[in-house]
């Protein structure tokens, strides 16, 4: 935060933008974030002043989003350039708020998703696991790569699929991986890496769906072999 903007009179633990990254930007107050947007105030009143002035003019968020950038220059601190970032921020979070989670397809039955992992994985020379984190209606918000070599306890480890799910608020995962033999059937390695995925999914309330390891024209799906129940 900017000297001139007189928030050295407030001790430090109280600026906003030591705030948010300290405690996380849903701990802010209306008006902290807003003085973050405005960074300075003006001579006569620093940005949490500002910030608070607005807000007391504009006594909601939806009567300040209709403001236009002539009524935004009326406040001492406030210039055409700052009126228009404050514009453009209020139409940027209106579009955030409209946005969707994108969808990438929806899995039907381990078919499906055999079908879609031997088309995409049958010719890596390597082995390529591959996670669908999956909402509640099982459609796929993201698909992943999350490591190429072989499923061995030294490289794999379930937590960097849970980050993910976590992070995307996932309620279901579902692995696919190639074996460039062209043999599908699991090796022991295989069976103990999904174990330890289950029981951690199981932990935090994200199923695991399905295992499912292609050769080159067949898939092994460990749900449907009843080694997933």
């Amino acid at each position: 935060m900017e000297k001139n903007s007189l928030l050295q009179e407030l001790p430090e633990s109280s600026w906003p933008r030591e705030r948010l990254v300290r405690e996380g930007e849903r701990h802010l107050s209306d008006q902290e974030l807003l003085a973050i947007i405005l960074r300075n105030g003006s001579r006569q009143q620093n940005v949490m002043d500002l910030a608070a002035t607005i807000l007391r003019t504009y006594p909601t968020l939806y009567d300040l989003k209709h403001t236009t950038l002539q009524e935004l220059q009326q406040f001492k601190g406030i210039g055409i350039t700052k009126a228009i970032e404050l514009k453009a921020m209020m139409e940027f979070g209106y579009r955030i708020n409209r946005s969707l989670q994108p969808k990438l397809g929806k899995i039907q039955s381990s078919f499906t998703l055999g079908q879609l992992l031997i088309n995409e994985l049958k010719d890596r020379p390597q082995e390529h696991l591959v996670a669908f984190f999956l909402n509640t209606k099982n459609e796929i918000i993201l698909q992943k790569t999350i490591f190429i070599g072989s499923l061995n306890q030294s490289i794999a480890h379930p937590r960097e699929i849970f980050r993910e799910a976590v992070r995307i608020s996932a309620a279901r995962v579902a692995l696919g991986h190639n074996h460039p033999s062209g043999n599908p059937t699991p090796s022991q390695n295989d069976l103990d890496f999904t174990e330890r995925v289950r029981m951690c999914g199981e932990m935090m309330g994200i199923e695991l769906l399905d295992h499912i390891i292609v050769g080159e024209t067949k898939y092994f799906s460990l749900r449907e072999e009843r080694y997933l129940k």
